[in-house]
């Protein structure tokens, strides 16, 4: 009885010991579980260093889906340039003068926004054939921000090289060259995209601190009944350049901001925010082969010394995932 008694109590005592380690063994595996999903939600509110680089004016922000590039620009530097996020390489394409825009137009070339007019870029060579020269005549401005429309036309703004008001224009540049004037009175012409069901576009002129909403006719081309559908405080600086997710949510760069907002444009409020260690953040475009991070372009320039001491990374690329997907930016479309 005494030997039947000594093997319970070792048997039981076996028992607690591994009961306890697999109990200990299970909390490790589920902390490490648990560690990619904490990552997650940190990029989810908070840029990180994607390449580090000191740009002027970092803009015009576009994922290429074909070769899974991340097309910018440096306004500033005069430079274009396509960066690889698998190899972490950046190739620099100079042009003649301050370039306000890209968009790819096949695998070898680009069309791209110069301060005198809309010229094809081979990315190889780097040469340019002039495709518009719509505002030749108004020395004073300078091309800026502009992306394609759902069937491929080019919207593209100007504005002053003063930052005059109320100087500038919007247009739409067709396969064939030809412009047709849409806005006018624009003073910071920036951030356009239109909803994944080609009735809605919205549209940025930056120092309104409004982002605006136009029915929009696809066949034509056709942009009518203008509304705010969001009114921006003041407190969160300067929408720039812009986005739109799965969910027709737009994702705007704030100059003076510090962070990428997310607007929704049903009730113009705002629905989430990226932190990015840079003071003035200017274009946003969703990438990666699922469309589900955020690269994000910077400015170097327009800080104090303060802010320069605080933001050392400033005109650099960054990235976040916000926990929804964009949607595949449109080529330009040529004849």
């Amino acid at each position: 009885m005494k030997h039947q008694l000594n093997l319970f109590w070792k048997l039981r005592t076996l028992f607690i010991v591994v009961t306890f380690t697999m109990s200990l063994i299970g909390c490790q595996n589920k902390k490490k579980q648990e560690l990619p999903s904490e990552t997650v939600n940190t990029l989810k509110n908070k840029a990180i260093l994607e390449y580090n680089i000191k740009a002027q004016l970092g803009e015009g922000a576009f994922w290429n889906h074909q070769t899974q590039e991340f097309y910018w620009i440096d306004i500033e530097a005069k430079q274009l340039h396509i960066y690889n996020p698998k190899t972490k390489t950046n190739r620099t394409l100079e042009t003649p003068s301050r370039i306000g825009t890209v968009v790819p137009i096949d695998t070898i070339s680009a069309l791209v926004a110069l301060e005198d007019g809309i010229y094809k870029m081979n990315i190889t060579t780097g040469e340019t054939t002039l495709l518009s020269d719509v505002e030749q005549n108004i020395p004073t401005n300078r091309f800026n921000d502009g992306k394609c429309d759902p069937s491929g036309r080019l919207w593209v703004g100007s504005m002053g090289l003063k930052q005059r008001p109320h100087v500038a224009n919007l247009y739409m540049i067709d396969a064939k060259g030809q412009a047709h004037l849409k806005l006018d009175s624009i003073t910071i012409s920036n951030g356009i995209v239109w909803t994944k069901d080609k009735a809605t576009m919205y549209y940025i002129d930056t120092p309104t601190l409004e982002i605006k909403a136009f029915d929009y006719d696809d066949v034509t081309g056709t942009i009518s009944n203008p509304r705010i559908a969001v009114k921006v405080a003041d407190s969160l600086g300067y929408p720039d350049g812009m986005t739109i997710d799965e969910h027709d949510n737009l994702w705007v760069g704030m100059w003076n901001g510090n962070a990428v907002l997310c607007f929704d444009p049903k009730t113009g409020e705002v629905i989430s925010r990226i932190e990015v260690p840079a003071h003035n953040v200017t274009s946003c475009a969703f990438g990666g082969t699922t469309l589900d991070t955020l690269f994000i372009t910077t400015a170097s320039i327009d800080m104090s010394e303060e802010e320069q001491h605080r933001y050392p990374l400033a005109g650099s690329v960054f990235k976040a995932v916000p926990g929804v997907k964009g949607v595949k930016n449109t080529f330009f479309k040529t004849e």
